[in-house]
């Protein structure tokens, strides 16, 4: 059995789903591949089920309609841990993230990393067919995280990780609150006010060519008052392991 999960949670990315599956398998490392799907109406869901007769670490968790980033993560974070993996990856099913990358934040880990992020930010601005607009929303949105926490990550809104197991069992899964794009900032914040060792891997970013991108203004709205929050949150609370 793999060590390596990698937590892909899908709603309509039938474009994608089997592109991305067969990718992640023709590394050369041993990474099983955990599909949480919404619910979705294109058949994505069907087309997983027809690759698990291929790939004997291919699995797929169904969920009864569109729950949340967040949530999808929660879920299959809990599904890694009941099935003793050791290194647990989330990453888009949209090819925005290269899979050949999942090797070098697992090595990071490897290396002394509790967190390692696929940072778009770390050196400069590595992002690929993104309008300017949106890179320009996405790094003072980063800018911002970093002002209003304390916490030094070029890349706050980063949805591409590794954690070792350790620090899925320390945070209290159950009391992560966001649902969107805030959902990565919470897990890197708390992952911080934890003491676990957070590091950024350089990456190369490319927006998606096929299907459609699930940002919203809601989502972003989330994002700059829940920081906040987040913030004030924090106070109150004990970070002890």
């Amino acid at each position: 059995m793999s060590d390596s999960l990698v937590i892909i949670p899908t709603y309509n990315e039938k474009e994608n789903i089997e592109r991305i599956i067969r990718k992640v398998f023709s590394l050369n490392a041993a990474i099983d591949v955990l599909i949480i799907d919404d619910g979705s109406p294109d058949g994505t869901a069907a087309i997983v089920q027809n690759l698990q007769k291929e790939f004997t670490g291919l699995h797929l968790e169904q969920r009864n309609g569109k729950l949340g980033l967040g949530t999808a993560y929660i879920h299959g974070f809990k599904w890694a841990l009941s099935h003793n993996y050791e290194y647990i990856f989330e990453m888009d099913a949209d090819f925005s993230h290269n899979p050949d990358d999942l090797v070098r934040l697992r090595e990071a880990c490897i290396n002394g990393a509790d967190v390692a992020i696929g940072s778009r930010y770390v050196k400069g601005v590595n992002v690929v067919n993104w309008p300017m607009g949106r890179v320009l929303m996405s790094y003072f949105a980063s800018m911002y995280v970093r002002f209003i926490t304390g916490i030094q990550i070029q890349d706050a809104t980063a949805g591409f990780k590794c954690y070792k197991r350790i620090v899925l069992e320390t945070i209290p899964l159950d009391k992560i609150r966001f649902v969107g794009y805030a959902f990565q900032i919470e897990m890197k914040f708390t992952a911080i006010k934890y003491g676990f060792n957070v590091v950024e891997v350089p990456i190369i970013f490319t927006d998606r060519t096929e299907g459609t991108s699930k940002m919203s203004t809601k989502i972003f709205r989330e994002a700059f008052l829940g920081v906040i929050q987040m913030k004030i949150n924090s106070w109150f609370r004990s970070y002890k392991r």
